[in-house]
């Protein structure tokens, strides 16, 4: 055998070696095991007997091994791993540029080029190539296409539907190009996969439902996450802001309606704890719009925030002890701060409806503010129908900018805010949230919320939102007289946020967790 390459990887080569002996779960998507010896790369959870430690070396990401001419496992399957950006440290422009990838930027009908993904970066394509060919060995455009052969390989291993529909899925515009990629990538056909695969009875596939005349596609496949995963919280947190017809939940389970840029459908998730995974299926309103099925499956993955590290979250938040005793100035800490395990980001699914969320919650309780938001879909949110059943959708931009809002029973200020939003919103579709400060009546708070759950933003610390306020006053007793000052206040939030920096979003709703 030829000599191996060298250890490309963030993470110690021997805690590579210990994760991936033991099967060890939380690693899961953060390395891959090449083993050289067989040509094929592997997850840490891979359920094969374990090559020699001389035979293997650790990648961070799976095409980095692809690059050594290394092929996926067909057992563990590295296309169903979790997402991974630790290996990129503070490298946040390429880890923007890798999560646009990932999110589909580059691939399907409006697939961005390099130039454009890069003026969308505030970077120059000659950077953006630079970036990707030190830290990844590949070009911007290879690297999206290897992306789209792994969701095309993970619909080839968990689903019925037809290759042609997979091609398409993925984000390739002709079944040609589709062949050609997935061969240069893994060395076969998809047809040949597919062949080779033997379809377990047990396994939730593509189906075809005729209803009332029409067909609706649904198709079902495993989302895996790393644990720990606080479900009952994340479940909990959904059913207290829940709205009918467009949300519906049961123990283990949570579905919705969606509208991602004029697609439309429901997707429901079933989570396996015992597996690390949810069982997600998805059905169209327009069977042709399987095609976007990979965009569906990443806001999904977001709502859900499955790519999280928790191991490395939970571990720097406990930095606001240290960061809370020295306000304290030598007092002792009477409440300690608890941490919730497995307590991720609950995302909406667009970050308009986190916006219209935080403006209807402004001033009321949680409970007032989800009336007003069922009250806003069913007045305003159109109805579809899949399968014989109706289901509302959340209301578009320009329905809220146009709606009177009489049925909602709240401040005309307020409502005039929300006519503002989705005007500006309707008008300029590629706006950000920070750019909605303009609208009269959206203040930093709300901007705030909607980068939190609207985008997932995992660095947004609220500390100006009252239950916060009390949270933090309650672990500084001795200090709470010196905390109703905004000076003193302020100080602490900044020093926190400084601490716990890039996770403010997770010490927000472990603040909120902590009554």
């Amino acid at each position: 055998m030829p000599r191996l390459p060298e250890h490309d990887c963030a993470l110690l080569a021997e805690v590579c070696r210990q994760a991936r002996l033991s099967r060890d779960a939380r690693f899961d998507g953060q390395f891959f095991t090449g083993v050289f010896s067989t040509g094929i790369y592997c997850r840490s959870i891979c359920p094969a007997s374990p090559p020699h430690e001389k035979n293997v070396r650790y990648f961070d990401t799976s095409i980095k091994a692809a690059n050594h001419g290394l092929r996926p496992c067909l057992r563990c399957r590295p296309d169903s791993a979790p997402h991974s950006y630790a290996w990129m440290g503070t490298q946040t422009t390429l880890q923007r540029a890798v999560k646009l990838i990932d999110a589909g930027a580059m691939a399907g009908d409006n697939a961005l080029s390099v130039e454009l993904l890069s003026e969308k970066l505030g970077i120059s394509s000659r950077y953006l190539v630079k970036l990707f060919n030190q830290y990844l060995g590949t070009s911007p455009k290879r690297y999206a296409v290897y992306q789209q052969v792994m969701f095309a390989k993970k619909l080839l291993h968990q689903t019925s539907m037809p290759i042609t529909e997979i091609a398409l899925a993925a984000g390739f515009n002709s079944i040609r190009s589709f062949n050609d990629a997935f061969k240069q990538a893994l060395l076969l056909t998809p047809s040949a996969l597919r062949k080779s695969i033997n379809p377990q009875p047990s396994d939730s596939r593509s189906t075809r439902t005729l209803a009332a005349g029409t067909v609706n596609s649904s198709i079902s496949l495993k989302l895996s996450y790393r644990p720990p995963l606080n479900w009952q919280a994340m479940h909990d947190f959904y059913h207290l802001r829940q709205v009918s017809q467009m949300e519906w939940l049961s123990d283990n389970a949570y579905g919705r309606s969606f509208d991602l840029d004029g697609v439309k459908g429901i997707f429901a998730v079933k989570h396996i704890a015992s597996k690390a995974q949810f069982a997600l299926t998805v059905s169209f309103v327009r069977p042709a719009d399987s095609r976007y099925l990979a965009n569906v499956v990443n806001a999904v993955r977001k709502m859900l925030d499955l790519d999280a590290d928790m191991a490395t979250i939970e571990h720097k938040l406990q930095d606001i002890k240290p960061v809370l005793l020295n306000h304290l100035q030598g007092l002792t800490l009477i409440n300690d701060l608890s941490m919730v395990k497995g307590l991720r980001i609950p995302a909406t699914f667009t970050v308009f409806e986190a916006a219209c969320r935080a403006v209807l919650g402004q001033q009321v309780s949680v409970v007032q503010a989800s009336k007003l938001l069922n009250t806003l879909v069913v007045h305003y949110g159109e109805l579809i129908v899949i399968n014989q059943q109706e289901y509302r959708l959340f209301p578009t931009p320009l329905a809220i900018a146009t709606a009177s809002l009489d049925a909602l029973k709240m401040p005309g200020a307020r409502k005039l805010a929300l006519n503002g939003l989705g005007q500006f919103v309707h008008d300029n579709p590629r706006s950000t949230p920070s750019d909605w400060l303009n609208v009269k009546g959206i203040g930093p708070w709300t901007v705030a919320y909607a980068q939190m759950r609207g985008q997932s933003n995992p660095n947004v610390f609220l500390s100006g939102d009252l239950v916060i306020k009390n949270r933090l006053k309650a672990f500084c007793q001795p200090l709470t007289v010196a905390l109703d000052t905004p000076k003193q206040y302020i100080e602490l939030a900044d020093d926190i946020a400084q601490q716990i920096a890039p996770w403010g979003s997770y010490l927000t709703f472990q603040l909120w967790a902590n009554t």
